[in-house]
């Protein structure tokens, strides 16, 4: 069997972030500094988690002269939707009595 996608620390992470305020695009840098992730690392889960469709991705114009373009990101609703599964997947592990050993 497998390994389920989207189920790694550093998804859940991300996935965690971005649910705290669905509807608000987040640039990458932001969001690595808040997961706590390099960009070696979030990059490529974002793109992937894009290409899944459970991210929303844009350029947008630099607010300064002489600054590129950034990259956007939010989550979709099958996004939120993963996000609050996984954080219900969380909550229940926590709850789940672990036996005396």
């Amino acid at each position: 069997m497998g390994r389920r996608p989207n189920r790694s620390r550093q998804t859940r992470l991300v996935l965690a972030a971005l649910a705290e305020a669905p509807h608000q695009w987040w640039y990458g840098y932001d969001l690595a500094r808040s997961v706590g992730l390099k960009s070696g690392t979030l990059y490529p889960l974002l793109i992937r988690l894009h290409e899944q469709g459970l991210l929303d991705a844009e350029w947008r114009s630099a607010q300064t002269m002489g600054r590129p373009p950034r990259h956007m990101y939010r989550l979709t609703a099958a996004g939120a939707a993963l996000a609050r599964d996984l954080a219900n997947e969380e909550r229940s592990w926590s709850l789940t009595p672990r036996p005396a050993g």
